[in-house]
């Protein structure tokens, strides 16, 4: 996973530096066409990545409740995920200011009246709420402590039988976290395998 924006910035920055260049993403998912605003100094601001795409395309969403998107950046995955359900409440975080503008407007784009985007460093925004599902590309390049915590702080904001989905490079790091699921919910499964990513899952018991 790329860690940087063309700049040479962190696409986790909080206040990327660089002057934002604007762009449009289509694209197909799940069978839906899709138009994504995108800025410079977000992740994978000129395509939808392949972890990403693989995420989407294979997320099991409940029928109704509260979903959290983790580093939503310009906002795919849960802005899909509250095109396919309306009935849930998606919330998207992301540390990057730039970012969480850019999810605002894509939200408004589709009109998505059950979605909520907040600023702030992983769950810190999302301390005193509870979710069915959590979705994640985690910035892989910010470290493994940083994937930990987002895996572990996980299950604290999980109701039972929540669903915790995580996109990981098979061969960065895909074992490794697979355990670390294993260790923090008693189980894990891969539900997706693609392009060189897959896509685990664990149910908190």
């Amino acid at each position: 996973m790329k860690s940087r924006s063309d700049s040479g910035e962190h696409y986790y920055s909080k206040q990327p530096k660089s002057k934002p260049r604007i762009g449009l993403i289509r694209t197909h998912l799940r069978g839906r066409l899709f138009e994504f605003l995108t800025t410079s100094g977000v992740f994978s601001y000129r395509r939808v990545d392949l972890g990403t795409r693989l995420l989407i395309e294979s997320m099991i969403l409940p029928k109704e409740g509260y979903i959290l998107d983790l580093g939503c950046g310009y906002g795919a995955v849960g802005i899909a995920a509250a095109v396919f359900n309306p009935d849930l409440h998606i919330v998207m975080v992301d540390v990057n200011e730039r970012a969480v503008r850019t999810a605002k407007e894509n939200a408004k784009r589709y009109r998505v009246a059950n979605v909520d985007i907040r600023q702030g460093f992983l769950y810190e925004p999302v301390e005193d709420m509870r979710f069915d599902a959590i979705l994640s590309n985690p910035p892989l390049s910010a470290g493994l402590q940083i994937v930990k915590h987002i895996i572990f702080g996980g299950g604290e904001l999980l109701n039972q039988d929540g669903l915790f989905q995580l996109v990981v490079r098979s061969k960065i790091g895909g074992r490794q976290f697979a355990k670390e699921l294993e260790t923090a919910y008693g189980n894990v499964e891969v539900i997706a395998r693609k392009s060189g990513y897959r896509v685990l899952l664990s149910k908190k018991p």
